[in-house]
């Protein structure tokens, strides 16, 4: 078999069929990612692909480092050309790992280069890929639209005014904004009370109490509502439920206040009344509540201290609470404050726990044939071969997957936009292949059809009310 021809992954003629004829042409929905607003109405061009690929990509620095790079060469003062270099020398030998496969989909795409990078061809791929970044179609916007992107959500703080995606009223991709209020709800981050300050100058009030939190929190939503968005974002570390009387929240609010850090019980109590809150207020408004567990931020304290959060030293912790999970969400139906939810896991075992959560509260939804409650895609550290599969059979062993709303690309890279969601497509399509070469399907290539275009676009299109 030939690498990565026209029918990498697909290893069924259904796959192939499947692929070819309905998910290669379908639009994209990214509904998270990291990609800059103000790039995209800066209408940003790329120097050199350097830039384009390492500049923010911390997929690429972990592997880099893994490999036994100087830091000089992935966040450090080495220029481009040499970074280059090492990045080519280090995924020359990358054998298995998801950026082989991503960055010879992009070059192939977007550059016409059919070969393969690694130290010996990596001078030609860099003179190649850097003229082709002055041509007029290498823009930040124009590559998003050769990646056929319909809808982008970024991911915003609540004390952010959201400029650039107003400016961007006229582009022809929608950039959206996604409602992230991880340092509201983290009670317990030394940073907490100087957030507190942004979040009044944005909302306008004072903020000496959680109903006063609550306030604030209920104004910046109208505002972002008012700019399009309808996804909250949440990542949560800890048990999610552990109820408790407004005065005892009160009474863990002004004590934080007053510089006094909460324990472990009294954090879960906020949080789980920050959530309850959140919730009913998303129900409201017909957003959808983003939830993911299991990862440990931060790690390598030296480094976080030079490069800041996000930059490749996270790693998955403990599994979901399942537990925990079905009783607040439980505790939300009980009161008809329910919202869309998605449920994701940086623990690959904890497939099975979510899937059989979301099935417990697949009701009250009036659109059919996709699920309220959504196990989300395969991401992070499971965003590869093997991480994908996994997801989408356990998906369709203990849930419905054709009501799955896809793949998102979680990426601060513009190119990754195609790539992410040209692999995912293509291992969809392999997964269905599998089940009809098995006889655990019928070759019924209008109803396999409807399934991939499903869970490719139409299901996120439908269960985000995109327009």
């Amino acid at each position: 078999m030939a690498f990565m021809d026209d029918d990498f992954l697909l290893e069924t003629e259904t796959a192939k069929k499947l692929y070819h004829g309905t998910a290669d042409a379908l639009p994209v929905i990214d509904y998270r990612c990291y990609i800059s607003p103000k790039d995209i109405y800066d209408d940003l061009r790329y120097e050199n692909i350097t830039q384009a690929w390492l500049g923010a990509d911390n997929y690429k620095w972990r592997l880099m480092r893994c490999a036994g790079v100087s830091e000089e060469f992935i966040t450090g003062s080495a220029d481009d050309h040499a970074k280059f270099l090492k990045w080519a020398e280090v995924l020359g030998l990358a054998v298995g790992n998801p950026l082989y496969h991503w960055s010879h989909l992009e070059l192939r795409r977007f550059f016409d280069y059919d070969g393969l990078l690694n130290a010996d061809t990596a001078e030609d791929v860099w003179k190649l890929c850097n003229k082709k970044l002055q041509q007029a179609d290498f823009s930040v916007r124009a590559l998003i639209k050769r990646s056929n992107v319909e809808v982008i959500c970024t991911v915003d703080d609540p004390a952010d005014n959201l400029e650039w995606h107003e400016k961007l009223n006229n582009f022809s991709t929608r950039v959206l904004p996604t409602w992230r209020p991880d340092k509201a709800l983290n009670i317990e981050k030394p940073g907490w009370r100087d957030y507190l300050v942004q979040l009044e100058q944005a909302a306008d009030m004072n903020i000496n109490s959680f109903k006063d939190l609550k306030a604030a929190l209920k104004q910046r939503m109208d505002y972002f509502a008012a700019r399009g968005c309808t996804l909250s974002d949440h990542a949560l570390s800890c048990d999610v439920y552990a109820p408790a009387y407004d005065d005892e929240i009160e009474n863990i609010f002004s004590a934080r206040i007053g510089g006094q850090i909460p324990d472990d019980n009294e954090q879960t109590k906020f949080k789980t009344a920050f959530m309850t809150f959140a919730a009913r207020e998303y129900k409201k408004r017909g957003w959808i509540m983003q939830i993911h567990y299991g990862c440990q931020r931060d790690n390598n304290g030296p480094m976080f201290e030079t490069l800041g959060a996000d930059s490749g030293y996270d790693c998955i912790d403990h599994s979901i609470p399942s537990g925990q999970t079905a009783k607040f969400l439980g505790s939300l139906e009980r009161l008809g404050n329910l919202p869309k939810t998605i449920l994701y896991s940086l623990n690959a075992n904890d497939n099975s726990a979510i899937d059989i959560i979301c099935g417990c509260f697949n009701t009250s939804f009036n659109n059919a044939g996709i699920s309220k409650i959504q196990h989300g895609a395969a991401w992070w550290f499971n965003d590869n071969l093997d991480g994908i599969i996994s997801h989408l059979k356990s998906l369709a062993n203990q849930g419905y997957l054709a009501g799955f709303i896809g793949m998102l690309t979680d990426s601060r890279c513009v190119l990754s936009l195609h790539s992410r969601h040209e692999y995912f497509r293509r291992i969809l399509c392999s997964v269905l292949g599998e089940f009809v070469a098995r006889g655990l399907y019928p070759n019924d290539l209008k109803a396999l059809s409807k399934i991939v275009s499903d869970i490719s676009y139409n299901n996120a299109k439908k269960y985000f009310n995109f327009k």
